[in-house]
């Protein structure tokens, strides 16, 4: 199948509007792995023909790193360039696979004057879901399976997001085992505030070897997680522990764009 992905400014050149921007993420652009999230996502949005446009060569970093590294002024650099090329094309809706910019556009935008109706691609697809635009046909694909969630940060304790993804997990025909830390008290995987791009304090463990132990506790066959952050962190504990034959990560995306037979 051959993935349908308009920029805005096709869109624009035609006059028509799409429904949703996909705000693609600095990981969901340029990272082989996070790649693999985007065109799961794509193919989700293609088979459900909902009307979504991507900036293309026009997305910036929303500036999470900066913001969280401390660098305020670059930050609100990039966020109004970017404010200015969204409401140059009368943006309304923006659904990302990533919880950074999801969380980023969501809550630090509006006091720089962008006000979008953000929302996480796992509550986007659950959305579908629930209004029969999308089936699970190949839904034996993860029969007998355990699956255990990481909650990213910036979706669950920064913005309460717990029930989408762990409802699309429970719409496989697998076992969601949860980690003893979970939802409002769940651990990060070392990679939230700007932590992803600097070398890690001394100490003696890595944050994401930790959880990559509470999730490995739980006996699972999938560590499903919905941020490219996360992704990244959790494949690395994986491979520490030599698990990667035996242990799959996928994006919450990944998981349902498998059971629909996508």
């Amino acid at each position: 199948m051959s993935l349908v992905v308009p920029t805005m400014a096709e869109m624009m050149a035609k006059g028509e509007a799409p429904e949703y921007l996909f705000w693609v993420g600095c990981s969901g652009s340029f990272d082989d792995r996070a790649k693999k999230i985007t065109k799961a996502l794509v193919k989700i949005l293609n088979e459900t023909k909902v009307s979504f446009a991507v900036l293309g060569t026009e997305e910036s970093c929303t500036g999470d790193p900066a913001k969280r590294a401390g660098n305020e002024f670059t930050f609100q650099m990039q966020a109004m360039m970017n404010i200015q090329v969204l409401d140059g094309y009368e943006v309304k809706k923006i659904v990302t696979a990533c919880p950074h910019c999801f969380n980023t556009l969501k809550n630090e935008y509006p006091e720089l004057g962008g006000n979008y109706d953000v929302i996480h691609h796992t509550q986007l697809i659950q959305e579908l879901i629930n209004q029969g635009k999308l089936t699970l046909k190949g839904g034996d694909t993860f029969k007998g399976k355990k699956i255990t969630f990481h909650d990213p940060c910036y979706l669950g304790r920064a913005n309460d997001v717990y029930e989408a993804p762990r409802a699309l997990i429970e719409k496989l025909d697998a076992e969601l085992v949860e980690m003893k830390r979970c939802k409002t008290n769940g651990l990060c995987c070392g990679a939230g505030g700007a932590q992803m791009f600097k070398e890690a304090e001394k100490g003696n463990k890595e944050i994401n070897i930790e959880r990559t132990e509470e999730a490995l506790e739980t006996s699972p066959n999938i560590i499903a997680t919905g941020c490219p952050f996360c992704n990244t962190m959790m494949t690395d504990g994986v491979k520490n522990f030599e698990k990667e034959d035996s242990v799959q990560v996928l994006d919450v995306a990944e998981l349902i764009a498998n059971a629909a037979d996508l």
